[in-house]
């Protein structure tokens, strides 16, 4: 998959490029990262990429035409490379759909993507009117800029692409990824502080580990997301057997309540 970024500040993507398991996809080649900085598609001496907002008011917005240009370069880039289709051009933007494990799903198919970050206090809207398929948010709160929230999209992504993670089980236990939240976790020591492993998990019966970990991770999600669990029955991914599991939990729950 090939990332493409616009930014002011190409270093803050050393993070995902040099760090964790996100470094070894991309010394892999199982992904590419271009960062694209407007200052370097401007004509004035001062490489300016921003200006006053019309109408006045506080910040500055970021110019159209830089963006525009560096935009440009991108597609111009990407049409020397017949084996890669252009993706969408995305803005990071609190403003946007907000990101979750199935866009997750739905955009790590993709060849490749463009991710837009803002800076100041807005982007002048004729660029993405002409130019940005759709705008994208992490979350209902503000940052300084769109660069945390296009390193947080890549990273999810990234974790998804075939042969990215040590283990291949390991994208798929994670939460959300069958819709609820994850499951405990223990590692060793068996005992510690008095406080003992589940003996479940220390039997080496599979079939009993697994059904162990998808009731705690039903009931983990119907204490603390209940409309991750609507949202699961609606799209049937529910069984008999979560159905009863939840049952129960409610059953337990309500009884504690009343005493």
């Amino acid at each position: 998959m090939r990332f493409d970024v616009i930014t002011i500040f190409p270093e803050m993507f050393e993070a995902i490029t040099q760090y964790g398991v996100t470094s070894r996809a991309f010394s892999k080649d199982i992904c590419r990262l271009n960062t694209w900085n407007p200052r370097d598609f401007t004509t004035d001496p001062r490489k300016t990429v921003d200006d006053r907002a019309y109408g006045g008011g506080p910040g500055m917005v970021m110019m159209a035409a830089p963006l525009e240009d560096t935009l440009q370069a991108i597609h111009s880039d990407i049409s020397k490379q017949f084996t890669v289709k252009k993706g969408p051009t995305v803005l990071m933007s609190p403003q946007g759909r907000v990101f979750n494990q199935e866009l997750s799903r739905e955009l790590c198919q993709l060849e490749q993507i463009t991710l837009v970050c803002g800076r100041y206090e807005a982007v002048d809207q004729r660029f993405i009117d002409q130019h940005v398929d759709f705008e994208l948010s992490i979350g209902d709160y503000v940052v300084s800029g769109g660069e945390l929230p296009a390193l947080v999209v890549m990273d999810s992504l990234i974790r998804l692409l075939p042969n990215a993670l040590g283990d291949a089980n390991s994208a798929q236990q994670d939460s959300f990824s069958e819709g609820l939240l994850d499951c405990p976790h223990y590692t060793r020591p068996e005992n510690y502080k008095n406080i003992l492993v589940p003996g479940v998990l220390l039997g080496g019966h599979h079939g009993r580990i697994e059904d162990w970990r998808r009731s705690e991770a039903l009931i983990a999600t119907q204490k603390r997301r209940p409309d991750l669990i609507v949202a699961a029955r609606n799209k049937g991914l529910l069984s008999k057997k979560d159905e009863k599991v939840l049952q129960e939990f409610l059953q337990t729950q309500s009884s504690q309540l009343g005493k």
